[in-house]
């Protein structure tokens, strides 16, 4: 945990590297209000739900960083503001998860089960927006965007005791 109380918040975004219309509308405005928020969007940096909670947190003037499974900083989709290659692969998920303060699942397959699998292993709070790729995981689970990021940035500001965590509030 971070002991600087002007730092923001990190809240994680996962799901699938190719997503339907309605889960990239859903990512797109869960990172358009964490942005609002003033917190950071962390992802894999790639597409699919990754870019459009991107793209919605680089609308908002937010910051956005993407953990690449590959060596080259070129990967990452154009809204990421910070892309970070780990040359890691798949292993990056555990960096995803473990830079981010809350995470948000928005659908997803196999890679996000891992995420959120890895994140439950480590104490790191979860929720679902809409429909978790896998029934049966007993996850919080949001039935919109404001719902969820409000969960996820209540879920950060715990894991800060003693500290705001956002910039204004």
């Amino acid at each position: 945990m971070t002991s600087d109380p002007d730092l923001p918040l990190r809240i994680g975004v996962i799901g699938g590297g190719r997503c339907s219309a309605e889960e990239a509308s859903l990512a797109e405005a869960v990172g358009r209000r964490i942005a609002e928020a003033g917190a950071v969007v962390v992802s894999g940096g790639l597409g699919g739900v990754m870019e459009a909670a991107a793209r919605g947190a680089r609308g908002a003037g937010g910051l956005t960083v993407g953990i690449l499974p590959g060596t080259e900083a070129r990967d990452a989709n154009p809204w990421i503001r910070v892309p970070l290659p780990t040359g890691m692969g798949e292993g990056r998920n555990i960096l995803v998860v473990r830079a981010a303060e809350a995470i948000v699942a928005v659908g997803g397959e196999w890679g996000t089960l891992s995420e959120i699998a890895l994140a439950r292993k480590i104490g790191a709070p979860v929720i679902a927006l809409g429909e978790p790729p896998v029934a049966g995981l007993d996850l919080e689970v949001a039935s919109t965007a404001d719902g969820a990021v409000e969960w996820a940035l209540a879920r950060a500001r715990e894991r800060r005791p003693g500290q705001r965590g956002l910039r204004g509030r």
